[in-house]
């Protein structure tokens, strides 16, 4: 399971205007925000601004300028896998060692949809017994049921993380992750691909192969 909420694409404008610093052609810039303010690339930008992408990424640095804000929710394995991006993102997630022990343990706070029967009974009583150590945590502030609970804690345990990354960044899970065999890449990769201008400055590869 994985969720991807409260999108927003920031500072378009300012990276399209620094990538033609290089050449001073900055009279030539035609973007503009349209009735929805939303940044639209002008046809003069855009033509830029995918030259630029097919050139490599050491030409196309003005999309590390463009930055993505998201909440993310998704299991602790999914999160090990995303936390070897460590280069243009930042991470800010609820905190499992400061609240685990708030709320009741229910299913929904794991990503247990894919379990097959056995699985999902041997699941069932673990969720009993997380349960019952977070009652005794509660009732006796004993630590050592404070720390059965998290040594206990499946990886399918769901996390969120209000994440900031750039279209850089993205270029390289995107190209790294879409064929994983992990369902939540492919719905992270999908993601991806409604970003605005994904197809011209994100899939730089598939504009390659087009050429």
């Amino acid at each position: 399971m994985i969720q991807l909420e409260r999108t927003q694409v920031m500072n378009m404008e300012n990276a399209i205007r620094g990538a033609r610093n290089p050449l001073n052609s900055w009279s030539r810039m035609d973007s503009y925000y349209n009735e929805a303010g939303e940044f639209v690339l002008g046809e003069n930008d855009l033509s830029l601004a995918k030259r630029l992408c097919r050139a490599g990424s050491d030409h196309r640095k003005f999309i590390r300028q463009i930055f993505v804000s998201v909440d993310i929710t998704a299991p602790i394995y999914w999160w090990k896998e995303y936390d070897t991006y460590k280069v243009g993102t930042v991470a800010n997630s609820t905190s499992t060692m400061h609240k685990i022990h708030s709320k009741p343990f229910e299913a929904e706070d794991f990503s247990c949809e894919k379990m097959n029967e056995g699985t999902r009974e041997a699941f069932d009583a673990v969720l009993v017994q997380l349960e019952k150590l977070r009652t005794q945590f509660n009732e006796t502030k004993d630590k050592e049921y404070w720390y059965s609970m998290i040594q206990f804690l499946p990886s399918s345990y769901n996390q969120m993380r209000t994440c900031t990354l750039n279209y850089e960044s993205l270029v390289n899970i995107y190209y790294a992750r879409r064929n994983h065999k992990l369902e939540e890449w492919h719905r992270f990769c999908d993601w991806i691909l409604t970003l605005p201008y994904a197809k011209e400055l994100i899939c730089v590869r598939e504009n390659e192969e087009n050429l």
